[in-house]
């Protein structure tokens, strides 16, 4: 691995795992896990503003179409979950508090999987990862161990962690830096558009939850979003010959 890459990478852990990890949990105090999903919805989005920013080239009008279709499909799908305490504090600071560290995580998100791209493709996910983790660590130890007077001891905790850990989060980053490093973070990125409709899928068919009408609606409205946006263009007629 080159020397010069190394900033690269350890930036990439800080912006993809290190500040975000610490912003989601200090959030979801003042507002609510489905507030919190639905900002996070909007990874494509502030993805696809930092690729025209960083390369000089907005997306194509398909792909703008496809993503604004998909996150408005988030938002119909958690409309139903939004709890009206939460509807009614939302001119409160403490809720605006909470909204600006998610929309700062997302923002940073975005940023990270156009970092990711360049690196997969030289050196491959695991190896980019582990040195990004390592950089991720110096910002989140500190915290953590700041926080762990006031922490008792829990193996149901422990074994929920487990789970989470392996795949929740380390399965899903090599999956997701590997898929940008193919197609680019904001193509890449439609895949987080999906989460809430394998969530609603698992609801009815495990824990027999309702299927509102403005979650099933908003489940199509991301189908055909994600379809739209990630389908790539064909060149011209001229140019393949």
């Amino acid at each position: 691995m080159q020397r010069e890459d190394l900033p690269r990478i350890a930036l990439l852990g800080v912006t993809w795992m290190g500040i975000p990890l610490i912003l989601f949990p200090v959030a979801q105090q003042w507002i609510d896990s489905s507030v919190a999903g639905m900002l996070n919805a909007a990874l494509p989005l502030t993805s696809a503003v930092w690729a025209a920013a960083l390369l000089r080239r907005w997306p194509e009008r398909r792909q703008v179409v496809g993503l604004t279709l998909g996150f408005s499909g988030i938002v119909l799908i958690s409309l139903p979950e939004l709890p009206t305490d939460a509807i009614a504090s939302e001119g409160s600071a403490a809720t605006l508090l909470g909204v600006s560290l998610v929309i700062l995580a997302v923002v940073l998100y975005g940023l990270s999987t156009n970092l990711a791209v360049p690196l997969q493709q030289r050196y491959g996910a695991l190896p980019v990862l582990l040195r990004a983790q390592l950089a991720a660590m110096i910002v989140i130890v500190p915290f953590g161990l700041a926080t762990l007077e006031g922490s008792t001891w829990s193996w149901t905790s422990f074994a929920a962690m487990v789970p989470l850990g392996t795949l929740g989060t380390g399965l899903a980053f090599v999956l997701m830096t590997t898929l940008v490093g193919r197609v680019g973070g904001p193509r890449g990125t439609i895949a987080t558009y999906f989460t809430p409709i394998v969530a609603i899928a698992l609801g009815v068919g495990l824990n027999g939850e309702p299927l509102h009408l403005l979650a099933a609606i908003g489940s199509v409205l991301v189908v055909g979003g994600a379809w739209i946006a990630s389908r790539r263009q064909l060149a011209p007629a001229a140019s393949r010959r």
